[in-house]
């Protein structure tokens, strides 16, 4: 078993908790950064605000993904489905 399986063998209980509390509490925390994106983009004054809305988006994906939010309830997998095979 090399290193990289040894991680992911023991970090695999905690991605659970994590996806727990991020189904449980993502409404807070996602408020949590619309929050800390308004007070940004206010101490920079608009400086950097398209930088901001891409930055605080993909936490917000970010966070989706962690919840699980997207599964179809096929496993739990978080990789996207593979593309249909091509008509014959």
């Amino acid at each position: 078993m090399g290193l990289l399986d040894n991680l992911k063998a023991k970090l695999g209980p905690a991605k659970d908790k994590v996806s727990g509390l991020a189904q449980q509490h993502g409404d807070k925390v996602q408020h949590g950064l619309d929050k800390a994106a308004q007070a940004v983009d206010k101490k920079t004054k608009g400086k950097y605000s398209d930088k901001i809305q891409t930055g605080t988006g993909k936490a917000k994906d970010a966070m989706d993904r962690l919840a699980h939010k997207g599964d179809s309830g096929t496993g739990g997998s978080t990789t996207p489905p593979s593309a249909p095979p091509p008509a014959s």
